[in-house]
């Protein structure tokens, strides 16, 4: 076994604030984060739901501390910038041919949107 050591470059902390691509990687990745606790969060709501009516009133009292709010804020701009890009990245995720050829990106980025705006009007719909 030879004694040398083999070169290894040293890699900064911050590797990935040097390139905006990287940036918009690690912003979206790190979005995931946020989206998990909100996820937990609707979960607890659960099960505070199955204890009964009063843990549910105070679990719902919860989520008014302005802490609470300022969360669900983030948590929400986070989610927004994650499905949008998402659907930027659909088109490489969906490999879709139609009569022998490939569909064209614009065609499944717009299906997406519309897909979107669909399903958010007939949420508000149901909430309303």
């Amino acid at each position: 076994m030879s004694k040398r050591k083999p070169y290894q470059r040293e890699v900064s902390s911050k590797w990935w604030l040097a390139q905006a691509f990287y940036s918009k990687y690690m912003l979206r990745e790190g979005s995931s984060i946020f989206i998990t606790l909100y996820s937990l969060i609707l979960g607890w709501g659960v099960f505070r739901l199955s204890q009964g009516e009063a843990a549910f009133n105070a679990w719902m009292n919860s989520l008014q501390h302005p802490s609470a709010i300022i969360f669900h804020f983030i948590a929400l701009l986070f989610a927004i910038y994650h499905s949008f890009t998402w659907f930027s990245l659909a088109p490489k995720a969906m490999d879709i041919w139609l009569k022998g050829k490939p569909l064209e990106d614009k065609l499944i980025v717009s299906g997406h949107y519309i897909a979107f705006i669909i399903v958010s009007v007939f949420c508000l719909v149901v909430i309303l």
